[in-house]
């Protein structure tokens, strides 16, 4: 690793969030860091190139690398030169493979933004045994899904006794709104159900489990919860399994940990009309001229505006169980989904090459890999996880 000539190389800086990932790097990195954009258009890099110059000026020489998602030997030949690469290109489960299996068998460290679990359990079982034999630390999931949940409980798990049973639920609010690139991953999601359910069994069926205590993403149940004022709907994204995870992975999670996962309404007027939108949507996936008709007017490589993104806001507020003690905490920030994505990517990326974390390899979540090193990073980058 101290003689790769870079430390970061980022794929997708040519799109909508992986630009705005390019451009926190060229206001916020240390001086010090060595970084490259990768892609296929060398014009269109050349064009990020000429904006992030305008913010740092230092970054008009920087190195383009010019490459393609599907070549194999050139992904090798990258990530054989770099400590760490960060992609925004997705659908992963379209285009991710190849970028990951160089950097697992490289021993370079990579984090994404992907939100498919198939995807996460196929690079599992596919990589995860190459990555811990060469050391690289391959972290999915490193924007809004799922760093304010994985994050954020183990933020919460701070302010409670885990020598005893301990569950979880996370309460999920927002105004957001979302770009095409992420909808046209989430409805390939949708329509993708018995595969991901079938990556999902082999990996539970190979993965070792945690010896002598357990943790489990719970399915909740709908409701109207007294102590926030929210009516919940369960949540059915990654982020759970994230969670779950770490909780298997960190024995300070305790003996017995659970979490469960919801989007919260003020009114039930809302959370009937949410649920019914979401079932819509989610029937419209399995159909394909229904789904190609949705995915047609909404166009990838497009997202929402500076102002509206100004406008917009997360909250998570997590209710922790242990020993007869219930805990409020809450992790909050700005537009979820792009600039605090952005953010929380790019912390990720230089938490991963500059501070000092927890010895670990392969496939692992960002609680696992960074814990408290990245906590730290998004507090002083602006986001806020309270005690309530």
């Amino acid at each position: 690793m101290a003689e790769r000539s870079l430390d970061i190389v980022l794929f997708g800086a040519t799109g909508f969030t992986g630009g705005l990932t390019a451009d926190y790097l060229a206001r916020h990195a240390p001086a010090r860091l060595r970084w490259a954009l990768a892609g296929r258009s060398q014009a269109k890099l050349e064009k990020v190139r000429d904006r992030l110059a305008g913010i740092d000026p230092r970054l008009e020489t920087m190195e383009l690398i010019v490459v393609d998602a599907a070549d194999g030997d050139a992904l090798r030949a990258v990530a054989e030169r770099t400590r760490l690469v960060i992609t925004t290109v997705g659908p992963y489960l379209e285009f991710g493979e190849p970028l990951v299996a160089a950097c697992a068998a490289a021993g370079t460290d990579y984090v994404d933004l992907t939100g498919e679990p198939e995807f996460v359990d196929r690079m599992w079982l596919a990589h995860h045994e190459t990555a811990v034999a060469s050391g690289a630390r391959l972290v999915h999931a490193c924007g809004f899904d799922s760093v304010p949940h994985d994050i954020g409980v183990f933020h919460a798990l701070q302010q409670v006794d885990t020598t005893v049973p301990v569950s979880v639920r996370g309460v999920v609010r927002s105004n957001a709104t979302f770009s095409g690139g992420t909808f046209h991953s989430a409805m390939g999601v949708m329509a993708r159900a018995k595969q991901m359910k079938e990556a999902f069994a082999e990996r539970r069926r190979r993965e070792p489990k945690p010896e002598g205590r357990s943790s489990r993403a719970v399915a909740g149940k709908p409701g109207r919860d007294k102590r926030l004022g929210y009516w919940l709907l369960p949540l059915p994204t990654i982020d759970p399994q994230v969670v779950q995870r770490s909780g298997a992975a960190m024995a300070e999670y305790g003996p017995r940990f659970t979490y469960s996962h919801f989007a919260g309404t003020k009114t039930l007027r809302y959370a009937v009309g949410g649920a019914a939108a979401m079932g819509g949507v989610v029937i419209g996936a399995q159909v394909p001229p229904v789904r190609n008709a949705l995915k047609g007017r909404i166009k990838q490589g497009e997202g929402p505006s500076l102002e509206r993104r100004k406008k917009s806001w997360f909250t998570v507020d997590f209710l922790t169980e242990a020993g007869g003690k219930t805990v409020h905490t809450r992790v909050s920030g700005g537009d979820p989904g792009y600039t605090e994505t952005a953010k929380m990517l790019a912390e990720s990326a230089l938490c991963l090459v500059f501070d000092v974390n927890p010895p670990t390899s392969g496939q692992v979540t960002t609680a696992t890999a960074m814990g408290a090193n990245l906590l730290s990073r998004l507090q002083g980058a602006g986001m806020r996880f309270e005690v309530l």
